[in-house]
C-alpha cells in the first residue's frame, strides 16, 4: 500500500526546495520552476509577511508554495526545513542550494577576518554541505521505495569558484568548495540515480551586486563578457529548469556556466 501511495504522489508535480527562493537568483529560478509546473518550497531569512508579495504570483500560476524561514547555517533550522517539506508534501524532487551571502565588507585578503570568512563558509558552503546529506538519505528513501521515483540536486555556484578577487576571498572559496561539493555528491549519488549539477552563474543584476553596479556596468561595456550585457536571475532559472526537467540525464557532476561567455578565454 505504502508503495503504491509513493508513485501515486511521483506522479503529480515536483517537489523543490529552492533556498534563498524568495529573491534575486533563488527567485528567478522559483519562476522558471512554477512555470514547469512545480510546487514549491521556498526558504529564506525574512518573515512570511515580508515575501509575501513575491510569492503571490507563484501561487496564482497553479503552483502550490510553501515559505519557510530558516537559516541554513543552522544545524536545527535545516533539519525543521526538511520537517516542513515532509509533513506539507511527503515528498521531495529537488533541491536547488541557491542561498549564499557576500562578505559584509570587501575586504583585501590581507586585512579580511576571521569571522567574516566563518560567516560567509557556514552559509554558503557547510549549510549546503549538510542540507544535501539530510535530503540525499531522504532521496534514497524515496528511491528505494519506488523505482520510479526521480530526484536531483542542483548546486548555484558562481564564477568566483574560478575566478579569483582579492578582496572577497571568502567568498571565492567558499564558492570553489561548492564546486568539488557537487562532484562529491554525484559520486556518492550516482547508484541511485540522483544526478547532481552545478549551476554557475557570471555578472547577475540582484541585490548582491547592485552595490557595484557601476564597476559592472563600466567592465561589460568594456568588453569583459562575450555578450555584452548583464545577466538576469531569469538567465539562471532557465537553465535550472532545463536541468529540473531531466533534460541533461547523462551529465550528472557537470558545470553548466550562465556567464555571457565571461570564462571563454580570447585573444
Amino acid at each position: 500500500m505504502g508503495r503504491r501511495r509513493i508513485a501515486n504522489e511521483i506522479k503529480m508535480k515536483k517537489v523543490a526546495l529552492i533556498t534563498g527562493g524568495a529573491r534575486g537568483i533563488g527567485f528567478g529560478i522559483a519562476q522558471a520552476l512554477a512555470r514547469a509546473g512545480c510546487d514549491l518550497v521556498l526558504c529564506g531569512m525574512r518573515a512570511p509577511a515580508a515575501v509575501e508579495e513575491a510569492v503571490a504570483p507563484l501561487r496564482s500560476s497553479g503552483v502550490e508554495v510553501l515559505y519557510v524561514r530558516a537559516n541554513i547555517a543552522d544545524s536545527l533550522a535545516r533539519r525543521d526545513l526538511v520537517e516542513a517539506v515532509r509533513n506539507r508534501f511527503g515528498r521531495l524532487n529537488l533541491l536547488i542550494n541557491n542561498a549564499g551571502i557576500a562578505p559584509k565588507i570587501r575586504a583585501d585578503i590581507l586585512d579580511a577576518t576571521e569571522e567574516s570568512f566563518d560567516e560567509v563558509l557556514n552559509t554558503n558552503l557547510r549549510g549546503p554541505y549538510f542540507l544535501t546529506q539530510a535530503v540525499a538519505k531522504w532521496m534514497i528513501e524515496q528511491r528505494k521505495a519506488d523505482d520510479a521515483f526521480w530526484g536531483c540536486v542542483i548546486n548555484i555556484s558562481s564564477i568566483s569558484a574560478e575566478v579569483a578577487s582579492i578582496n572577497r576571498g571568502e567568498y571565492c572559496i567558499s564558492k570553489a568548495g561548492v564546486a568539488m561539493a557537487t562532484k562529491l555528491w554525484a559520486t556518492r549519488l550516482g547508484e541511485f540515480n540522483i544526478p547532481v549539477y552545478e549551476v554557475r552563474p557570471g555578472i547577475i543584476k540582484t541585490d548582491m551586486t547592485s552595490g557595484v553596479a557601476t564597476k559592472y556596468d563600466q567592465l561589460l561595456s568594456s568588453g569583459l563578457t562575450v555578450q555584452p550585457r548583464w545577466g538576469t536571475p531569469e538567465d539562471v532559472g532557465q537553465a535550472v529548469a532545463a536541468l529540473a526537467r531531466g533534460d541533461f540525464p547523462y551529465s550528472s557532476g557537470s558545470v553548466f556556466m550562465v556567464d555571457g561567455g565571461l570564462s571563454v578565454q580570447r585573444l
